[in-house]
């Protein structure tokens, strides 16, 4: 099983910065991919950033959204994800959510995590 604990939301006002931080911790052999999701009061949840690994290189991809203003980096050595927002909006109000998909064992099945989610408030 794997957890995944985000940290650093809070409230901000409009054009203000905010970095959030997600950890993945237990039993992992490989983790395939981290990404960063939010859920708004009364919206789907929608995927905010990507972040995938292929030999040394890191891949990210974000939604037209917020591309431009967020940037979604990892550390492969301490299993975290993070996603620095800048020129925050009140249209990015919303719950975040950090997901993985991650193996346990060598030849086990990827298996996608979710976290707990933390608050984002921009003010006007």
């Amino acid at each position: 099983q794997v957890q995944l604990v985000e940290s650093g939301g809070g409230l901000v006002q409009a054009g203000g910065s905010l970095s959030l931080s997600c950890a993945a911790s237990g039993t992992i052999f490989s983790i395939n991919y981290m990404a960063w999701y939010r859920q708004a009061p009364g919206k789907q949840r929608e995927l905010v950033a990507h972040i995938t690994r292929r030999g040394f290189t890191n891949y990210a991809n974000y939604a037209d959204s917020v591309k431009g203003r967020f940037t979604i980096s990892g550390d492969n050595a301490k299993n975290t994800v993070y996603l620095q927002m800048n020129s925050l909006r009140p249209e990015d109000t919303a719950v975040y959510y950090c997901k993985c998909g991650a193996s346990s064992t060598y030849a086990g099945e990827p298996s996608d995590y979710w976290g707990q989610g933390t608050q984002v408030t921009v003010s006007s």
